[in-house]
């Protein structure tokens, strides 16, 4: 009997060893720096994400400066929005940055091929985007039509948005518009999605493409120093992207784009807001994918630019679901889910900083996984609003290296760790941990390992609700919003807590 008691005891033990989520911090191996440039923002010419969205007109009765919704511009700032990548998208590939400068009443109406063949009037463009930019504080992240444009077109954007003034004719228009000095764009995408809805080419074609509008847009040597994006691939093509590093020389390229969303049905999205548990676990599988993604085009781009001089850049991600019919084209509820998926993906870019080096969620305002939501004059502020507020502590902070041992989430054959984590170190020396456990039906008990830093104090904030399709709405748009957490216990160079279900919690951990 005793033998039994023993061997029933080790038992549980042993379980209640394995089920605890262990993270163990390595400062000693810090030494990358998570760029800023990785809580970036998408906005396209789509639905109501620009027009009845971040844009509402001068004349509007709204709040605006310069047409743009102050209450959007404030909102934002507060977010540090790095860099804004702008109009497209599929957007982009019809697009002509002409057509949309000059006096308003003089520009040419268009109608949006890519989304709904909406007639659009061109009174948001080139000024008026850099402008926000410039309210925000953000670098402006500019899409070249590689598709239906051409080289010229794209070296007379780059002289108009950039050249001094006097210095050709295409400054002389500028400044007839009412812009003397150069906004000095850094960050150019040649194409979008070339593989598509961007020219439907094939690797090889593309990247010859690329070449002549590369070298075209800056001096020959590149004296103009910007920041020229590749299209890398939106799926597991990770031949394209062995084609791409091997065909364009290191001089002609900063950064290679890859896109990824969070489907696990294209056919099939599923609701947003009331989606069923087992359409939950497939997004979130969907959504851990971005780890494995990263990891192989990083394993190509290592061969051909073993340094890292070429940024990997995820310039479109989120979760995509069922449109709600009559709120615009692709406007979807943000639930806790989307909180979920934005905490988790943050962590795997910050985990891998010395890769990733600028991302942009998509989309900023009513479109996709949204920051902000508008209806009329109301906005509200999403539950993906209030991660990326609360994660904007790791911005241009050192990351610590961690080893995680997480309890999984099983569905049938397929699994994903249940606890998400990432942690940096600020120039205040404040330790901030941002970590997520996913798992939508139970709490899992954490233990941190801080190593040999002399750390005394801890305190949080956590997002969370009872369920993971519980959001914000205009009738109650605090619903879910950021709340103290002080649940986490520092004793001899350890932290324990109970991290609730589907909940992000970020700690800041000061001496």
């Amino acid at each position: 009997m005793k033998k039994f008691i023993l061997i029933l005891l080790t038992g549980v033990l042993f379980h209640f060893a394995h089920s605890q989520n262990e993270i163990i911090l390595k400062p000693e191996e810090a030494k990358t720096e998570i760029s800023r440039h990785i809580y970036g923002h998408f906005a396209e010419h789509l639905g109501r994400c620009i027009y009845d969205g971040i844009y509402a007109g001068s004349d509007s009765p709204l709040a605006n400066k310069d047409g743009v919704r102050t209450d959007v511009i404030e909102a934002l700032k507060n977010l540090n929005i790095p860099n804004l990548r702008w109009p497209g998208g599929c957007f982009a590939d019809t697009y002509h940055w002409k057509d949309g400068i000059g006096p308003k009443d003089e520009r040419k109406h268009i109608e949006n091929l890519s989304w709904g063949n909406e007639r659009e009037d061109n009174g948001f463009g080139t000024h008026e985007f850099l402008d926000l930019c410039e309210q925000l504080g953000a670098e402006p992240y500019l899409a070249v039509n590689m598709n239906s444009g051409s080289v010229q077109e794209a070296v007379e954007w780059v002289q108009y948005v950039n050249h001094k003034n006097g210095s050709s004719d295409l400054t002389d228009l500028r400044q007839e518009n009412g812009r003397d000095k150069p906004w000095n764009v850094k960050y150019w995408g040649i194409g979008n999605e070339s593989w598509d809805c961007g020219g439907d080419m094939t690797a090889e074609y593309y990247s010859n493409l690329y070449k002549r509008y590369a070298t075209a847009m800056t001096s020959y040597a590149n004296t103009e120093k910007l920041f020229r994006i590749a299209v890398g691939p939106g799926s597991d093509d990770y031949a394209w992207t062995e084609t791409v590093m091997k065909n364009i020389p290191a001089k002609r390229i900063e950064g290679l784009s890859v896109h990824h969303y969070s489907v696990f049905d294209w056919s099939a999205k599923g609701p947003s807001d009331t989606f069923s548990d087992e359409e939950y676990f497939k997004t979130m599988h969907r959504a851990w994918f971005m780890e494995e993604f990263i990891n192989k085009n990083s394993e190509i781009m290592d061969k051909y630019d073993p340094d890292k001089n070429v940024a990997l850049i995820v310039d479109e991600w989120g979760g995509w679901y069922e449109s709600i019919p009559d709120k615009g084209i692709l406007y979807q509820q943000n639930t806790i889910r989307d909180a979920m998926i934005a905490g988790m993906t943050l962590n795997i870019f910050n985990n891998h900083a010395d890769r990733v080096r600028m991302a942009n969620l998509a989309q900023t305002v009513n479109v996709l996984q949204a920051v902000i939501l508008t209806e009329g004059e109301k906005m509200l502020l999403t539950p993906t609003y209030h991660v990326m507020e609360m994660y904007k502590v790791h911005q241009d902070a050192k990351l610590i290296p961690i080893s995680l041992n997480s309890e999984k989430m099983v569905n049938g054959n397929q699994s994903l760790p249940a606890i998400s984590v990432s942690a940096s170190v600020d120039s205040q020396n404040l330790l901030h941990l941002s970590i997520v456990n996913v798992d939508n039906e139970k709490d899992h008990p954490i233990s941190i390992d801080l190593g040999d830093a002399k750390y005394k104090k801890v305190s949080g904030r956590i997002l969370t609700s009872e369920s993971v399709r519980d959001h914000n709405s205009f009738s109650d748009p605090d619903k879910i919003t950021p709340r103290s957490f002080n649940k986490a216990t520092l004793k001899k160079g350890k932290i324990t807590f109970e991290l609730p279900k589907n909940s992000v919690v970020v700690l800041e951990v000061s001496e």
